[in-house]
């Protein structure tokens, strides 16, 4: 990248220039002014890299979009393509949290139940258990561990009834985006009983000329051995994983050709009130407690309850969301806002998503948005660097948002991370195959804070992308990398126009 903005100039201002020596001619006064002689910092700034230069080095061969404007004056400073719709990806998930916070409120919890029919009699449940999910996309087998020991810690030995699952605190859904490979993590189920981010690690290690295979639950403290998805490594190359929903199970096979001598991977979980129902029937037993096996309802039976886990408050929830980019965490607190609005449980998550763009254009006056999920995973979402730009705008002074943004590193031309670099920038990031986003704070030297947001994408590209190619497609990465080196030239541009 072009004109890297060191931290001993930036501090310097306009000094380090004013200094720098000039020649007898340069020093005389011109015969004839057609214009003031640039010095110092302003011309510092007339050196920066147009933006076109910047672009086209780029070489994206897509579209691009931009838009950055003063947090104060909310005076648009410089902008490009910025009113055409894009792709956000996980850029989104900045919206998504500002609709949850305004909607549910910071210290909003997730609930996670464990309730009884019939009454308790000398520690045996006489009708059924249930384990009741309320949407935690944060559950995890600890969690689970944690309600079986209060409920042997509330006397309870047996169950005369069934034990029964119920996840219909929200809609589910096999997974978020259909088009994505089925093996992928994070593209996992949606319920409203989810465990371990719906994911199930998958363990391999040759033995002679096997191998040994585990799908475990697995968490900080247990990992208990998981039935309802099973793995099967068959003699072939290609295609390295297959699915298929098979006796109500989450059925894999793996290549073995691509195995090696051993690894593991989180795998998507596409039953995951199953899952969590068997999980807790494992760790139940441990308590001595023994459960049939878990029995899918539709309808939660009333019951008294027994055991209660309870979440971490939304906005801590948030923040890692938007920290480690977890696409169900988006999809379960867009969801979970969605049906807070409506006064209903939404269908489907582009009904959710349409409720969530309702919002934007009532509180924060977009007028384009059209966004199809809450993570952003869905290639159809569309927003422009301009609306984005001025719904982060917004959003900081109305909730508080750039807190909760993780701090974006800002590299070197070799993508190593500069320190102590002047301009501190704190954003989300986005990133699909041939689409990357990245939008916004600057804070720089001399206490100006801009807001803004970048979009870039090549359509044709992406669309040309086959089934099995869409995890690691040829040329995907240093299609990134490039985004990202265009993101930080723009930055950095900004960086030098518009501080002092």
């Amino acid at each position: 990248m072009t004109n890297r903005i060191s931290r001993r100039f930036f501090l310097a201002g306009a000094g380090a220039l004013a200094g720098l020596s000039v020649g007898p001619a340069l020093a005389a006064a011109p015969e004839t002014s057609l214009r003031p002689v640039a010095r110092g910092a302003d011309l510092f700034k007339l050196s920066q890299t147009p933006v076109d230069e910047l672009i086209a080095k780029a070489r994206l061969n897509g579209t691009v979009g931009f838009a950055v404007s003063d947090v104060t004056t909310g005076a648009v400073l410089e902008e490009h393509g910025a009113e055409t719709g894009l792709p956000p990806a996980s850029v989104a998930k900045a919206l998504t949290a500002s609709y949850a916070l305004e909607t549910l409120g910071p210290g909003f919890h997730f609930e996670t139940r464990i309730l009884a029919t019939g009454g308790v009699v000398e520690g045996v449940v006489q009708g059924d258990l249930i384990l009741a999910g309320g949407g935690d996309p944060t559950l995890d087998t600890d969690a689970l561990a944690g309600l079986a020991a209060k409920l042997s810690e509330a006397g309870v030995t047996g169950v005369k009834g069934r034990f029964l699952v119920w996840g219909g605190a929200l809609p589910e859904m096999r997974d978020i985006d259909p088009l994505q490979p089925d093996h992928v993590g994070y593209n996992p189920a949606v319920s409203g009983l989810n465990l371990n981010y719906n994911r199930v690690h998958f363990e391999w290690r040759r033995a002679g000329g096997a191998y040994d295979v585990t799908m475990e639950a697995r968490s900080a403290a247990y990992r208990p051995a998981v039935n309802m998805a099973r793995m099967e490594v068959v003699p072939r190359s290609l295609p390295v994983y297959t699915y298929v929903d098979r006796g109500g199970r989450d059925e894999w096979t793996v290549a073995k050709g691509a195995l090696g001598d051993g690894g593991a991977r989180w795998l998507p979980v596409r039953k995951p009130v199953l899952y969590a129902g068997e999980v807790f029937q494992s760790l139940a037993k441990a308590y001595a407690i023994s459960l049939s096996p878990p029995e899918l309802v539709t309808d939660l039976p009333e019951g008294r309850l027994m055991a209660t886990h309870e979440s971490a408050p939304l906005r801590v929830i948030l923040r890692d969301m938007l920290k480690w980019s977890t696409n169900l965490t988006a999809e379960v607190v867009g969801l979970t806002a969605s049906r807070a609005r409506m006064g209903a449980t939404p269908a489907n998550l582009r009904a959710s998503a349409d409720e969530m763009n309702r919002w934007a254009r009532e509180t924060l006056g977009l007028s384009d948005i059209a966004l199809v999920d809450h993570s952003g995973l869905g290639e159809d979402s569309r927003i422009s660097a301009a609306e984005m730009m001025m719904a982060l705008g917004k959003l900081r002074k109305r909730l508080g948002l750039k807190p909760l943004l993780k701090a974006f590193p800002m590299r070197d031309a070799k993508r190593r991370v500069i320190e102590d670099h002047p301009l501190k920038v704190h954003a989300k990031t986005g990133t699909l195959n041939f689409v990357s986003g990245l939008a916004g704070f600057i804070d720089l030297p001399d206490g100006t804070e801009l807001v803004f947001a970048i979009f870039t994408a090549d359509h044709d590209r992406r669309a040309e992308l086959s089934d099995a190619e869409r995890e690691n497609p040829e040329g995907g990465s240093a299609w990134n990398i490039r985004a990202k080196t265009l993101q930080q030239g723009l930055i950095e541009r900004w960086g030098a126009l518009y501080s002092g």
